[in-house]
Order: structure tokens, then C-alpha cells, then sequence
């Protein structure tokens, strides 16, 4: 190999491998960091910069929902001020299917870290939830949103 190429390349190598380790942009706007930051200081936030609490702890060791498997929550949606715009209160809770059925992808995220029983708060950025069409005329275009939701069950035996 050509010496003056080398060491070049060895830089991009070293770069690309320590790319992985670079924290995570903050993907909630700025004006909505502050309330979140304040109302939620416990939040843990994934490499992708979706936010969570565990209110409620669930089936630590066992599996965790796979893409493709189907899954039974009940959830809140709030809008950051805390209206509430979805629900399955007083419903069924929802059945659906992890990164098949169109979920936001907040949601598809938080659903294949959940155990069984767990229940969250999980605060999405506006790009992993409705981002810039909104979904009017309750959600605002570039919206933060909050959801409460616990994963009753999953897996091939959900009814």
C-alpha cells in the first residue's frame, strides 16, 4: 500500500468506527426540551432521541417484542400541555403489529424495548411521531407528544 495513503485512510477508518459512539442529536425542539427537561428530569433518552420513563416495571428478564410480532396496549396521547387526543380507555386496548401495521416510529422504537407488563412514559420527538403534516386539527404540525403505555401482552397467542 502506498504510504502517503495510508495514514489518510487509517483517519477515515478511526472516524467511521467512533461514529456509533457520538451522542445523539436532541431531535425535540427547543422551546419543547425546556418543559420536558423540567416536568420529566428522570427521562432516559435512546440513541435515536426518544425519550421514556418505566412507570411501571414488567417482565424484566423476559423477551421483549420482535419486529413483526403482535402486540395488546393501552395508551394515552397527550399533546405536551396535556391534552389528551387518543385514548383506549373505556375501549380494548389496541392490538397491532410491531413495524407492520404503520405505527409512528416513536412507538415502533418503545414497543421493541418494552417487557410484558411494563408500563411507560414515552415523550416523541415531532420527526418520530407526525412531524411536519401534524395530524390536524388536534396535532399541530411539529409536534412533542406523550404517551402512556403499557404493553398488556404479546406474541402469536393475542387475541
Amino acid at each position: 500500500m502506498n504510504p502517503r495513503l495510508f495514514r489518510p485512510l487509517c483517519c477515515l477508518l478511526l472516524l467511521g468506527a467512533l461514529a456509533p459512539l457520538a451522542p445523539a442529536r436532541e431531535k425535540i425542539p427547543a422551546e419543547d426540551l425546556e418543559i420536558v427537561e423540567k416536568k420529566w428530569p428522570e427521562t432516559k433518552r435512546t440513541y435515536t432521541g426518544l425519550r421514556y420513563i418505566i412507570l411501571e416495571p414488567g417482565d424484566a428478564k423476559g423477551p421483549t417484542p420482535a419486529s413483526g410480532t403482535m402486540v395488546m396496549v393501552d395508551y394515552k396521547g397527550m399533546l405536551l400541555d396535556g391534552t389528551v387526543f387518543d385514548s383506549s380507555n373505556g375501549r380494548e386496548p389496541l392490538k397491532t403489529r410491531v413495524d407492520r401495521d404503520g405505527l409512528i416510529e416513536g412507538w415502533e422504537e418503545a414497543l421493541q424495548k418494552m417487557h410484558k407488563g411494563e408500563k411507560w412514559l414515552l415523550i416523541v420527538p415531532p420527526e418520530m411521531a407526525y412531524g411536519a403534516r401534524g395530524k390536524p386539527p388536534v396535532i399541530k404540525r411539529y409536534a412533542t407528544l406523550v404517551f402512556e403505555m403499557k404493553l398488556i401482552d404479546f406474541g402469536p397467542g393475542v387475541k
